[in-house]
């Protein structure tokens, strides 16, 4: 499902128009990056959780010439589904 799709199954769900989902779809997304840019966790009980991992620097190899590399550390986001939505796709 992309975008679009995503857009119109909201519309249709909620019965609103597209574009009302597609800025309620924008606000979300949004808020989510905002918060976790600040290093907030958003917990959305029995969907999921969103929050910010850090990882640690490391040493890797390029995989082209063998050389050993070194990875800097970094943040990435990470979603951890809740027990109703794991539950729901069993």
């Amino acid at each position: 499902m992309n975008k679009t799709e995503l857009v119109a199954a909201i519309a249709e769900k909620a019965e609103i128009s597209k574009k009302d989902a597609e800025k309620a779809l924008a606000a979300f997304t949004a808020t989510v990056a905002d918060e976790l840019k600040k290093g907030e966790k958003i917990a959305l009980v029995g969907f999921g959780t969103f929050e910010v991992v850090e990882r640690k620097a490391r040493e890797g190899k390029n995989p082209q010439t063998g050389k050993k590399i070194k990875i800097a550390a970094s943040k990435a986001p990470k979603f951890k589904a809740g027990k109703a939505l794991k539950d729901s796709l069993n």
